[in-house]
């Protein structure tokens, strides 16, 4: 990598990787159509000469408020080369919070994804007076917005009287200018705009191709929200310097069949995705015939095992091996299949993966790579890669990037990749900072004795009870979210006597459950009452104190009749709980758990 902007990157991968299916686009029938290096870099061209014809330039802002599409990417590098830059927003927001958002960073323009995302825009516009244009990526007969196919028409006029050509493409950026304002989701409170330069995304990629082993040869499944750093230098730059090809999901929904459709080489996820691919193989296992069963508890014996041989810095026995072959036929290349058959790892992110579900992968011979990091940090600051894994760690420190453990166990962290600041707000810059430059993630973590990093809670969610006691809730969480009845747990007790904990059940498997064991029910309410369902969680509820202190132990618990959803506000769109928002909804629930 020779460029030090996101335009020279995208204009060095186009000159040094060019290949035919750069990005591909899924159609309605779950077809994929590719796109050209070239092509790519003609549209980008256009769009920016039209940018341009629009007013934007050097220091402006341009919202991007979409779901996945090429069309993210073509306005995201056009802006880029206009010298502006982008201000991605969150599909899932509701008016309020776009309206905030708008406010706080004032861009010219907007792009928009379809008629739901245009009429957001609509209901806020009288809050909006500097935004001049309004782009719908889909065709729509709109007053007061521009289509984007006019757009690029405006774009194609423009470039054949003016062909860009050379360097001439990249604009005027320079390293240490804006390139992009990611809006922290937030668990409370007004997100924060980040602002992260040319530089901080550059080197953050060239950092990571440093260790890890993304190749041109490759293919990534694009699902996760660009909106997010994560999908944004790991899913889009950094693969787009390796010279891969990405192709679009059609949403979280169809991640599956698209899959078996792509044959990716290589998919950026989070555990959730992992998870739900564990309870399905897990649940259709377990529901087939005494056989079936029987040979999935035998695989899940096996990587056990490995993992304990793992555990104590050792190579799992003969036998065990011997094993693994077996079972790796005879359960694990189903999994390989359903996943396309040429998968060659997960890289997940943006939360904890669970040990036991990173070992069944493993053993399945596909590894999830978990790495640490945070918007603030754009966004990776250590990862788990090929070679050196450990499994329950977040791996170790990337090149040119300094971690270290405060007194209180808080993780410190300084690089390249260390943000420009927050937009606009000086003062909470300022309370993330350490006079000698150092970032406070406020993260709880330790480092093992090879250097490997372990994230064990986080600082602001620490628990004191009325007693005093520290305690923290999420890796109590991580050990309910092992059973498979349990969708979420969230663990409730500041300033209380002792702590309790609100179960989201996972629905599917416990009405499966019922059934087979002849209870009658009318819906979830009825369900959750049975006294039978209620000893089950109890029993899930005590299994896991055997485990803890006594002062951390759980004393009762209560139901939720729904699962959490971004759409209510309990979760961020990376898929963590908004512990606060879930405290405050549940609250007279809560306290009658007190009362009682």
């Amino acid at each position: 990598m020779r460029a030090e902007t996101l335009p020279q990157l995208f204009l060095e991968t186009v000159r040094d990787h060019p290949r035919p299916d750069m990005y591909q686009i899924r159609d309605e029938a779950g077809g994929f159509t590719p796109v050209a290096s070239e092509e790519v870099l003609r549209r980008v061209k256009a769009l920016r000469l039209a940018l341009e014809s629009l007013g934007i330039a050097g220091g402006d802002r341009v919202a991007i408020l979409s779901e996945n599409r090429l069309e993210w990417i073509l306005a995201d590098l056009a802006t880029l080369c206009c010298g502006a830059a982008d201000v991605p927003i969150y599909p899932t927001l509701e008016e309020r919070d776009i309206a905030y958002i708008l406010g706080d960073c004032q861009p010219k323009a907007i792009f928009v994804s379809n008629a739901e995302q245009a009429r957001k825009v609509r209901c806020i516009r009288d809050q909006a007076p500097f935004l001049r244009d309004v782009i719908t990526f889909e065709p729509l007969e709109l007053p007061g917005t521009m289509s984007f196919s006019r757009l690029m028409e405006i774009g194609e006029n423009l470039l054949a009287k003016q062909p860009l050509e050379g360097t001439e493409i990249c604009g005027p950026s320079a390293p240490e200018d804006l390139a992009s304002i990611l809006y922290t989701s937030g668990t409370t409170g007004n997100p924060k705009g980040v602002m992260l330069s040319h530089r901080n995304f550059v080197e953050n990629v060239r950092q990571s191709l440093e260790v890890f082993p993304l190749l041109p040869s490759d293919t990534a499944l694009s699902f996760l929200p660009l909106s997010h750093a994560f999908e944004r230098t790991c899913g889009f730059y950094a693969m787009m310097a390796a010279g891969m090809g990405v192709s679009f999901a059609g949403g979280v929904d169809t991640v599956g069949p698209d899959m078996l459709t792509v044959r990716p080489t290589v998919l950026v996820c989070v555990p959730r995705l992992l998870d739900k691919i564990f309870d399905r193989v897990n649940t259709a296992a377990m529901g087939g015939s005494p056989i079936k069963r029987n040979i999935f508890i035998w695989a899940k014996k096996v990587v056990h095992d490995i993992r304990e041989a793992h555990q104590r810095h050792e190579n799992p026995s003969s036998w065990t091996r011997l094993q693994h072959g077996i079972v790796d036929r005879l359960v694990f290349s189903k999994l390989r299949a359903r996943t396309g058959g040429r998968l060659r790892f997960f890289v997940s992110g943006g939360a904890p993966l669970a040990p036991h579900v990173n070992e069944f992968f493993n053993a399945a011979g596909l590894p999830a790579y978990e790495g640490y990091g945070l918007t603030e940090t754009t966004p990776v600051l250590s990862g788990n890669v090929p070679g050196r894994q450990r499994v329950g760690s977040v791996g170790i420190p990337l090149p040119r990037t300094e971690i270290r453990i405060a007194d209180d166990g808080e993780i410190l962290a300084r690089g390249p990749q260390l943000m420009m600041g927050y937009y606009n707000d000086e003062a909470a810059t300022r309370e993330v900072m350490t006079d000698d430059g150092w970032f406070m993630t406020g993260d709880i973590g330790r480092f093992d004795e090879d250097g490997y990093l372990y994230i064990t809670d986080r600082k602001k969610e620490l628990i004191v009870t009325a007693g005093g006691k520290n305690i923290a809730p999420q890796p109590i969480e991580g050990e309910f979210a092992k059973n498979k009845f349990i969708t979420n747990a969230v663990v409730i007790g500041d300033r209380r006597p002792f702590l309790i904990a609100l179960f989201v059940p996972n629905f599917d498997n416990i009405e499966k459950w019922a059934s087979e064991h002849g209870i009658a029910w009318s819906d979830h309410d009825d369900l959750e009452k049975h006294p039978s369902v209620q000893e089950k969680y109890q029993r899930a509820l005590d299994y896991v104190n055997e485990k803890l202190p006594r002062f951390s132990t759980i004393k009762k618990f209560a139901l939720l009749r729904d699962e959490f959803t971004l759409e209510s506000g309990e979760l961020t769109p990376t898929l963590k709980i908004k512990r606060r928002v879930i405290q405050k909804k549940y609250h007279d629930l809560i306290e009658d758990l007190y009362q009682d």
